[in-house]
């Protein structure tokens, strides 16, 4: 069955799921930070609300997909914030602190009666738009039973990891494969290129064996060859090491590996990276990358 709902934040992922909610017949306001990115998804059929309240109002279900914490807050809780428009529930797939949707869930029952579900992605742009995320969801079950239906529009797989605040702690996890991964690959493709071998030829050579993998595939190219689109940012994913790093401190859970890897992270933010894809963390290894034009098997 269509539906209308409301959709805050139209970036790089929010913009291809709403494009599938709109495809898959539902009816969608959408409401963004920088309103040209809403605007531009009307000749898509979506309806762009000056507020987020506005976008909401109406609507049993509301979608956030946001950058971090603080535009959370804003967008839920703010003067226009969805907590003035009454309905049934939010998924919220911004990824967050898992303490922080716990506290947002409570204040958001108590402000407008909505239940939290923290439903955080992985899968990036290109699952966003095949519709093949996953999606790791912390919150009561009716409440994710009911949203469901709208989130396979976008999602592969939905799994439900517990209450409030799971679905965080499960997209950490997530986060510390992945930012541990991406790293380890950046520094085996500027090893390859310091050594005298051509990097960029590192996935195939490795394809099928034990270092294969979806991120290996993805990124030996994206770090030897210039980039067109953005698949995610480097301060992105620093935000999310930093918080794998603070549940790791409260939970009492020694995570040697990562040290080194949020060194990497934190050292490509101070060399002015931040807003930089996510494969240009192997600049950090590699500091003299050279343009395309260099990435040349040696003779």
């Amino acid at each position: 069955m269509s539906a209308t709902l409301a959709f805050c934040g139209t970036g790089l992922m929010g913009a291809p799921m709403v494009r599938r909610l709109l495809a898959a017949g539902h009816r969608v306001r959408v409401w963004n930070r920088s309103p040209e990115k809403a605007r531009a998804l009307a000749a898509d059929g979506a309806e762009p609300a000056a507020t987020p309240a506005e976008a909401a109002q109406g609507c049993d279900g509301v979608f956030l997909c946001l950058t971090d914490e603080r535009a959370v807050q804003d967008t839920v809780f703010g003067a226009q914030g969805v907590h003035r428009a009454a309905g049934a529930w939010l998924v919220d797939h911004s990824s967050i602190a898992p303490d922080t949707a716990r506290r947002f869930a409570a204040q958001l029952q108590q402000a407008g009666g909505r239940v939290w579900i923290d439903a955080p992605v992985s899968g990036g742009v290109p699952g966003a738009q095949a519709g093949t995320l996953s999606i790791m969801a912390g919150g009561p079950a009716e409440a994710i039973e009911a949203a469901s239906p709208y989130m396979r529009a976008y999602g592969g797989r939905i799994t439900r990891m517990g209450p409030v605040g799971a679905g965080q702690v499960a997209k950490l996890c997530n986060q510390t494969i992945v930012a541990s991964t991406v790293n380890a690959i950046a520094e085996a493709v500027a090893l390859a290129q310091r050594s005298g071998i051509d990097a960029a030829a590192l996935n195939s050579a490795l394809a099928g064996g034990w270092a294969d993998s979806t991120l290996l595939q993805i990124f030996v190219p994206r770090m030897t060859a210039p980039v067109d689109q953005l698949l995610g940012t480097v301060a992105t994913m620093l935000k999310d090491v930093e918080n794998v790093a603070a549940l790791a401190r409260a939970t009492g859970t020694e995570l040697a590996g990562l040290n080194g890897v949020l060194a990497s992270y934190r050292a490509a933010a101070a060399q002015g990276l931040g807003a930089a894809d996510l494969s240009d963390i192997v600049r950090v290894a590699w500091p003299e990358r050279p343009g395309p034009a260099a990435f040349q098997e040696p003779s």
